[in-house]
């Protein structure tokens, strides 16, 4: 290994004046979102919009629940491309493997809130979790597989990955050395330790991909299993659940990975390249997704049942028509631009961004549509119509998550390497 290091890499442990103005900034969104939850909890759900559905004419599940599916969403893409940039020999993407792991730890993290946001009060609801749980029930698999199993699984990769940049980090003396060294555990860099590791990260990286596909199914099962709900009930869910999570996780990595090399390194270790490979894949898979879009809904058009086809026509030209064909346009453009980059056969890391923000902003629109319509406008009792509008109190949660969520990744961006570390790169 280098020689002792006298500096450490990324400018990890480097706190600049703008830093700590960004991160308190963060932080305050952050406490006002908690503060929101807080007036969930002191005053329950009625400082919310929700309402039951039927004779109340609402929806009992909100933005909350929209954005749980986002963010585990978010996370699905992370953890996949660090799985397969070790199963497929991937060397191009290396760069950002560290990054996509700890998109994916954070993003769970996020979920696992906004699942207690729903809640109200997040204690009953997992001790009655544990009380009357049914294996069968989709919503058993969410939280075994999505939060626990999952996340478990992210963090063990995250923490095999780095134990050797650890190792190279704690030669470094400073104030974060115990932390390295803490990470590292003895980690020596010896051959055959180098050894050991690559093989568990292999066969880790080998059951991770099954379980984000089963994981992320199950979360679609959880609306698409659902008989008596037009809208929700579909065999199309669960791909289609997959595909969605898979376009927004690479969107979002791609936006990370541009502020990395902007603010943290530069173009030699985030070279074009990696770019022009997430914007291939974010292509193909938005072209998949598009064209489930198209089946089903020429599907619920021509041959749905006639509730299916009352919440259909809600998206395309009733009450949610503006999200659906704002979503739609914005995934349209995002796929224009990034088929004028692959013309092209360059980065265009600016159009790549550009991308990347749309097809989050189209993602969040779809998982609310996905949501919220087929409780208001989809029962099959004859109840009147209803109606959802999110009150301050949610929007400040969800805005608070996203700054929660930047607040982690710049904090773990100063406590340890969000590349890997190259040889000579800690020295």
């Amino acid at each position: 290994m280098a020689q002792r290091a006298t500096r450490l890499p990324y400018g990890v442990g480097s706190i600049s004046a703008r830093w700590i103005v960004s991160a308190v900034l963060l932080a305050v969104v952050a406490i006002a979102g908690w503060y929101g939850w807080s007036r969930e909890i002191s005053q329950g759900m009625i400082v919310t919009g929700l309402r039951n559905i039927g004779p109340m004419g609402g929806a009992t599940w909100g933005i909350d629940v929209v954005f749980v599916v986002y963010f585990v969403g978010v996370s699905f893409a992370g953890i996949t491309v660090a799985a397969l940039i070790r199963l497929a020999k991937l060397t191009a993407l290396k760069p950002i493997a560290r990054m996509a792991e700890a998109l994916t730890v954070v993003s769970l993290v996020l979920a696992a809130f906004a699942i207690m946001y729903d809640l109200g009060q997040p204690l009953r609801g997992i001790v009655n979790l544990f009380r009357y749980a049914r294996p069968q029930s989709p919503f058993f698999g969410t939280f075994t597989l999505v939060i626990s199993g999952y996340l478990i699984a992210s963090l063990v990769y995250l923490y095999l990955d780095g134990r050797r940049d650890a190792a190279e980090c704690a030669k470094a003396p400073g104030r974060l050395q115990w932390f390295h060294r803490l990470w590292a555990a003895g980690y020596r860099d010896t051959p055959a330790e180098r050894e050991r590791h690559d093989r568990a990260s292999f066969w880790l990286a080998i059951a991770i991909v099954p379980l984000l596909i089963t994981a992320h199914s199950t979360l679609g099962f959880v609306f698409g299993l659902q008989v008596g709900r037009p809208g929700w009930y579909s065999a199309l869910q669960a791909p289609a659940f997959v595909l969605l999570a898979g376009v927004s996780g690479l969107g979002m990595l791609i936006v990370i990975a541009a502020v990395v090399r902007r603010t943290v390194t530069d173009r030699s270790h985030l070279p074009d390249e990696v770019f022009r490979w997430l914007g291939n894949a974010l292509m193909i898979l938005l072209l998949a997704y598009l064209y489930f879009m198209v089946v089903e809904l020429l599907t619920n058009i021509y041959t749905g049942a006639e509730r299916e086809r009352d919440v259909t026509g809600q998206l395309i030209s009733g009450d949610f028509a503006w999200i659906y064909w704002s979503s739609v346009a914005a995934f349209v453009v995002s796929l224009g631009l990034l088929i004028v980059r692959f013309v092209r056969k360059s980065a265009a890391v600016g159009l790549l961004v550009t991308a990347g923000v749309l097809v989050n902003l189209a993602a969040i629109g779809k998982r609310y549509l996905t949501v919220i319509p087929s409780q208001t406008h989809g029962t099959l009792l004859p109840y009147e119509t209803g109606s959802y509008a999110p009150t301050w109190v949610e929007y400040i949660e969800v805005i608070g998550l996203f700054a929660f969520g930047a607040l982690l990744l710049t904090l773990f961006a100063k406590l340890f390497p969000i590349m890997p570390v190259k040889d000579g790169d800690a020295a």
